[in-house]
């Protein structure tokens, strides 16, 4: 990816994303359903799976994060969804009739979707993150195209977004993205509602989400009576995507191919990232994970291991701690500690498999999973 994109002064939204490797693009209920229909708006979603296939045909990687299911459901039900349990049933109704409208419209460029639900706790609980994380994998890896909504027929209060602005920022988060498009109402983040302040000025870059930015963001609503989210959700949802390496595009979705009109230079706001997805990750788990135990490796693992390669249960002697699947480990080698990572199995699994090589794992354990105990991706090695 090129270097522009982390640039805080020369990048723009236009060439942020041309560079982005893999991007997340969130579509609100007020883009995607027609307010006096309650249907698909079939036209502007024709010209959106355009966008994505153009994109997906010079080699970007896509995933969309949909709202819509209980708008189009709560017209079915021909009832208002006020209590959760009528939100969940519009959304259970709602959900099969937005993923025929996804797939209605990228027919025609071949490509088939696949449908993620999420609810907060599997983005935000290691182990349910990291089965999260290699489901889109799996699906990016066959050519599908991802479509993430959250879980709206199972999820409580407790466990809730609320808006698909923050669960497009987690799905950004678990996807490594490079870049999170939010498409709005509006194009962009102004000094003030420009609905309500003809002076308002746009924005083309933010530079740091600080209580000014967010104070700038209060007022400036979704279309009434469809969408639940907000400029201020859009900036939280950037703070959380900004963490994990991942820059933020806040776009006008009103009109035809908003992602050709952003490469093209339309107005929009970027907030960019200051470190790549990757270096991110790596210091999160480095510096904000507890390790729950600990991986002793043998001089050949140790040595593949700073060579960047993952660790095998080959290469490994012992195993201490009770520790879950995706919960921290310390790597250690000859008393000395290598780094830390997250677990491929439990302890337990792990104890089982230590020592074998991969192509046993299944028979020892009696199911196929990982061929290693730490992917190189999912670990912090300390600076020797």
């Amino acid at each position: 990816m090129s270097e522009a994109l982390h640039s805080l002064k020369a990048a723009t939204a236009a060439c942020a994303l041309r560079d982005a490797r893999r991007v997340v693009v969130k579509v609100g209920s007020s883009l995607l359903v027609d307010a006096a229909t309650g249907t698909p708006a079939t036209g502007w979603l024709t010209a959106l799976a355009a966008d994505v296939a153009r994109l997906r045909a010079s080699g970007r990687e896509v995933i969309v994060v949909s709202s819509g299911a209980v708008a189009l459901g709560r017209r079915r039900l021909k009832a208002e969804a006020g209590r959760i349990e009528d939100k969940q049933a519009a959304a259970a109704v709602g959900q099969s009739l937005l993923m025929a409208a996804w797939q209605a419209a990228l027919a025609p460029h071949d490509i088939v979707v696949g449908q993620v639900l999420l609810t907060r706790d599997d983005t935000e609980r290691r182990r349910g993150w990291l089965n999260a994380r290699g489901t889109v994998e799996a699906l990016l890896r066959h050519g599908v195209l991802p479509i993430v909504n959250e879980n709206d027929t199972v999820a409580t209060e407790e466990i809730r977004y609320g808006d698909n602005d923050r669960l497009a920022a987690r799905a950004a988060q678990l996807a490594r993205a490079d870049l999170l498009v939010l498409l709005s109402d509006v194009d962009g983040l102004y000094t003030a509602d420009p609905r309500r302040d003809p002076e308002a000025k746009h924005l083309l870059l933010v530079e740091r989400l600080d209580g000014a930015t967010h104070a700038m963001a209060e007022g400036a609503n979704a279309q009434a009576g469809v969408g639940t989210g907000g400029m201020a959700t859009k900036l939280m949802a950037a703070e959380i995507a900004r963490s994990a390496g991942c820059a933020t595009v806040i776009a006008s979705g009103q009109t035809a191919g908003p992602l050709g009109a952003v490469e093209g230079g339309a107005r929009a706001t970027l907030i960019p990232a200051p470190h790549g997805p990757m270096a991110a990750y790596k210091q999160w788990i480095a510096g904000s994970l507890a390790p729950a135990g600990s991986l002793s490796l043998d001089a050949g693992a140790a040595a593949a291991l700073k060579a960047g390669k993952s660790l095998l249960p080959s290469g490994v002697t012992g195993v201490t701690g009770g520790f879950g699947k995706g919960d921290c480990v310390s790597l250690t080698s000859g008393g000395a500690v290598l780094g830390v990572g997250l677990a491929a199995y439990s302890a337990d699994e792990a104890r089982r498999i230590l020592g074998r090589r991969s192509d046993e794992i299944e028979t020892v354990l009696g199911y196929r999973g990982p061929s290693v105990l730490v992917h190189r991706d999912d670990l912090a090695l300390r600076s020797s």
